[in-house]
């Protein structure tokens, strides 16, 4: 460095950090053997703050605002380097700038679906991504616990981790959500403060603070979605027989219509209507038919009497003891009137004798 630059550097001194990369976290003030003029000026603007290392180890933070650098703006630095009776020579110290703006739009999604319980669906799988904001809280914290000695940290050094400490209790908060997967939808906000105060206090350890998540999709994988949908089908649907009457009439009233679509048509409403009929009527109780009437039950006429029943073997019984002869009058139920039992058994009377003739 040349002798100009060096008095430069001596008797003027101002530290300050305008940012307009929009993705710098933390910025490390550049200064040749990080020598501080006694008296510098320090400047720290909104949504800053700025931090004093020493040695490797954190002293003074400053807030918004200008400052000369001098033992009552910097007490923890005095006492580590024993300025208690005052100095004024140039001292080593290192000054990182931190971002404490809100950094928002920034990404995060399951890789793959996180199986939940539901109370409608009992257990489904489920994939979600949105978009989170993230602002540092405790730059202490966040540059002992994240940035380290990084010169120059950006967004992107540590969007990675944060969306990952998402994604891993989101499957937490799923499980501790009763809410079931068809009214997620209409409760997005609700469910993204819900995930946004389950998550918070996993940020605070690395001095930050998870100011919002939005919840941009909450779905289901492709198969379970196609369930769903035919699922929601059938329940449009509705009644079956005004469902094809509908399509018919939207048909007929087409006049670019095809005759083939309207007899198509035709066919489905007549099925249709077959099928909503055999829907709707109860099932009918089989009935069979009554048995025959019985050919067992013979009646005959004696002396003017019904007499019976008799069984077939009955009358050949009747027969061979001479009471019946092919003249007596026999009646069954399926027979029309009295009818001669010759005309009507004439198998009894085959075998019979002759009449004697004396």
């Amino acid at each position: 460095m040349g002798l100009w630059g060096w008095l430069f550097g001596q008797f003027i001194d101002v530290i300050d950090w305008t940012d307009d990369s929009r993705d710098t976290m933390v910025w490390r003030f550049p200064r040749q053997g990080n020598e501080i003029k006694y008296g510098a000026k320090l400047i720290v603007r909104e949504s800053q703050m700025a931090v004093f290392v020493n040695e490797g180890e954190i002293a003074d933070v400053l807030g918004p605002g200008t400052y000369e650098l001098e033992t009552q703006n910097l007490p923890v630095l005095t006492t580590l380097q024993h300025w208690d009776h005052g100095f004024s020579s140039p001292f080593k110290a290192e000054v990182y700038f931190v971002n404490t703006k809100r950094f928002t739009d920034l990404k995060w999604g399951t890789r793959g679906p996180i199986m939940v319980r539901d109370p409608e669906f009992s257990m489904v799988r489920l994939k979600a991504f949105g978009t989170y904001e993230i602002q540092v809280s405790d730059p202490e914290a966040f540059l002992r616990e994240i940035v380290g000695t990084d010169g120059h940290f950006t967004i992107d050094e540590v969007d990675t981790q944060l969306s990952n400490i998402i994604i891993s209790k989101l499957a937490v908060v799923l499980g501790e959500d009763s809410t079931p997967i068809l009214d997620l939808a209409a409760n997005y906000e609700m469910f993204g403060q819900h995930i946004t105060e389950g998550i918070t206090p996993y940020f605070s350890e690395y001095g930050l603070k998870l100011t919002k998540i939005l919840v941009e999709n909450i779905s289901v994988p492709e198969e379970v979605q196609e369930a769903i949908d035919k699922r929601t089908s059938r329940e449009i649907t509705g009644d079956l027989d005004a469902h094809l009457k509908y399509q018919t009439g939207n048909a007929m009233g087409n006049a670019n219509g095809s005759m083939g679509d309207m007899v198509g048509m035709g066919a489905g409403l007549g099925m249709g209507q077959q099928m909503a009929e055999s829907m709707k009527t109860e099932p009918q109780t089989q009935r069979t038919p009554p048995p025959p009437p019985s050919k067992e039950n013979i009646y005959i006429s004696l002396e003017g009497k019904a007499n019976g029943p008799y069984t077939l073997d009955g009358l050949a019984e009747l027969l061979a003891e001479g009471t019946l002869s092919r003249e007596t009058f026999v009646w069954r139920e399926d027979f029309d009137g009295w009818k001669k039992a010759g005309s009507v058994f004439s198998e009894l009377f085959v075998h019979m004798p002759p009449p004697i003739n004396h």
